[in-house]
């Protein structure tokens, strides 16, 4: 079983704002660094990706799997399965929740539960996650922000 991290960051944006951008998946290899490929493969009636297939290369990682996709009605929790396992990962689970701070900016909750292939030593793996969840929350933050300036 996969253990679960959590980490939050407040973005200076409303939360509709930054569900927009993380469900524009077509333009995450313009800012997500290791997304190589992604594409949205099934959708929805009201056009939310329902399927998504995403093609990685972090360096010393590389991975090709699809995540299924759920939305809560207001877009306040957007959540994703693994369909199948993949060439480096077993599982994996996550999640974004979106809290309006009521002050123009967005508190982002980003869980992730990730059950790998491959064998890691725990301090290993913590740091792996630590590392993935910084970088993805820190670059959602810059390019919801730098789209908030150029509006």
């Amino acid at each position: 079983m996969a253990d679960t991290s959590t980490q939050s960051i407040v973005i200076n944006a409303a939360p509709s704002q930054v569900a927009e951008v993380i469900c524009d998946f077509a333009r995450y290899p313009e800012w997500v660094s290791a997304a190589r490929e992604v594409e949205v493969t099934e959708e929805y009636e009201d056009g939310y990706a329902s399927q998504v297939r995403f093609v990685i290369d972090a360096g010393v990682v590389s991975d090709e799997y699809t995540l299924s996709y759920e939305y809560a009605e207001d877009i306040s929790r957007i959540e994703w399965h693994l369909v199948e396992p993949s060439k480096m990962q077993k599982a994996q689970d996550g999640s974004y929740d979106l809290v309006d701070n009521g002050d123009g900016t967005a508190t982002v909750t980003y869980t992730l539960a990730v059950e790998l292939g491959i064998g890691m030593l725990g301090m290993f793996k913590r740091k792996a996650e630590k590392m993935i969840m910084d970088t993805a929350l820190t670059e959602l933050k810059r390019r919801v922000e730098s789209l908030g300036a150029d509006q």
